[in-house]
């Protein structure tokens, strides 16, 4: 484990549900994807090194997910990413887990 915060620094993490809407390869890469997430009230751009994981990136199109929501935007590979979803596993041959909600798109995680 990793070094202790403080319940207010905790509090600064905004987690909300996103609904994949599109899920693509990023060209000249073999570890990108780029998402295009439904948070309720908008729609963002993320880009996440998961594709080595979803060899279709369509399965994750209607799937609703954990993301980070108050990252300061990124630009990986020329393309802005707007928040990062959130996962378990996936090294050393493990697979790689989303987690994954049945609440509508927006949801703050609690």
């Amino acid at each position: 484990m990793s070094d202790k915060i403080s319940i207010d620094d905790f509090k600064k993490v905004e987690i909300h549900v996103g609904e994949i809407l599109s899920a693509e390869k990023v060209e000249g890469t073999d570890k990108l994807l780029k998402l295009r997430v439904n948070f309720g009230d908008e729609e963002r751009q993320v880009i996440s090194g998961i594709a080595e994981f979803f060899q279709n990136p369509s399965a994750l199109v209607g799937k609703r997910c954990a993301f980070v929501t108050n990252l300061e935007p990124r630009t990986i590979k020329g393309h802005e990413s707007q928040a990062m979803v959130l996962a378990t596993g996936g090294s050393e041959g493990e697979p790689l887990y989303l987690f994954e909600s049945i609440a509508p798109p927006g949801s703050r995680a609690r």
